[in-house]
């Protein structure tokens, strides 16, 4: 029996390169090409909000030319009238919190001509997700040249949004490399720790995009052998292709102890 289901194996393939950029300084760029490519997102802004009332702009990319300006105003003041304010300060730690659906009229006056008619932005989703004291909160939007998420791409940012939201968390909480980042779950992580230290190994470069030929070149194997390894980690893991074994590793960013 599988471990995870052909909806989780469809998001892991897709956020990939989002994930394996954790830790670079690309990550931006990344991130919002990645965006683009699942639900033709225009542009993507990160907040971390402290629950001492602190707030601080960490990510502004795409396709609104005063997102600088857009970020700080709502960093310095805006995020206290922020109507989706209680429902991330309501989450629990650890938990990925897909907010209301975006209408015009749960805004101000004030914060709709500043953030929705001054910038063009038409539409938005948004997730968030706490780690320890600090929520990481992040918009999805879309201008006026694209016009509003139709169903299909919001339900696309639904399936996403967990990963995508402990992608952010992980990027922006430490400064680790992205193999770092998976030689720790590889190394504390059920199931990838009860992996043979090989096949942790192999699995572990199969994430990074390494070819057959390639991981036997760097671990001094032969190709036999590194299909070998391959097919046995693949077996204690109960999964058969590379796409569930990127759904594992999304699935335990995503988890309350993934980011820690």
């Amino acid at each position: 029996m599988r471990a995870h289901g052909m909806a989780s194996n469809v998001a892991a393939g897709d956020v990939t390169p989002a994930v394996l950029a954790i830790g670079r300084p690309d990550f931006p760029e990344v991130l919002i090409e990645t965006l683009r490519r699942q639900a033709d997102v225009g542009h993507c802004m990160v907040f971390a909000l402290s629950r001492a009332g602190a707030a601080h702009c960490l990510l502004d990319a795409g396709n609104i030319p005063i997102g600088a300006e857009l970020g700080a105003a709502y960093a310095g003041q805006f995020h206290e009238s922020d109507p989706n304010r209680d429902a991330m300060f309501e989450g629990e730690g650890g938990a990925s919190i897909m907010l209301p659906a975006f209408a015009p009229r749960m805004y101000g006056v004030r914060y709709r001509k500043i953030f929705f008619q001054d910038s063009g932005i038409v539409d938005k989703c948004a997730t968030a997700i706490w780690v320890d004291d600090t929520c990481f909160y992040v918009n999805f939007y879309r201008i006026a040249a694209q016009g509003r998420f139709n169903d299909a791409q919001r339900e696309r940012l639904r399936a996403i949004a967990p990963a995508i939201g402990a992608s952010v968390a992980r990027h922006f909480q430490r400064s680790a490399t992205p193999d770092q980042s998976l030689a720790t779950l590889f190394a504390t992580r059920a199931p990838l720790a009860d992996l043979t230290p090989r096949e942790r190994e192999v699995c572990r470069r199969i994430l990074e995009g390494f070819s057959s030929e390639a991981i036997s070149q760097a671990l001094g194997i032969s190709v036999h052998s590194t299909l070998t390894y391959r097919k046995r980690a693949y077996g204690r893991l109960g999964i058969s292709s590379q796409s569930e074994l990127f759904a594992i590793v999304l699935r335990l960013l995503a988890g309350p102890s993934g980011l820690n």
